[in-house]
């Protein structure tokens, strides 16, 4: 099992995320050395958002709770979803 975090871009937010991106992914390459932060990145289009994918919910948790983008409002909405990786163990 595997736990993805989906953002939602808020509404001004790309100039708080271009300013806040150091710390964001400061942030992302923390998580990725500890093993915890397996892929992440925004959409094609970076108004629809973003997406990780944590090895653990606690993970995924303890990413958003202290994530400059979210802190400084650069996300109006995130969630996290159980996501059952198809290709696992092949």
């Amino acid at each position: 099992m595997k736990y993805v975090v989906f953002y939602e871009l808020a509404e001004g937010g790309m100039p708080i995320a271009i300013e806040n991106f150091p710390a964001h992914n400061q942030r992302n390459l923390d998580f990725k050395a500890r093993g915890t932060l397996l892929m992440t990145g925004p959409f094609s289009d970076p108004t629809q958002g973003a997406m990780a994918i944590f090895t653990t919910r606690e993970a995924a948790e303890e990413f958003v709770e202290d994530d400059p983008f979210v802190l400084k409002g650069a996300i109006a909405r995130w969630h996290i979803r159980e996501w059952n990786e198809g290709l696992a163990g092949s």
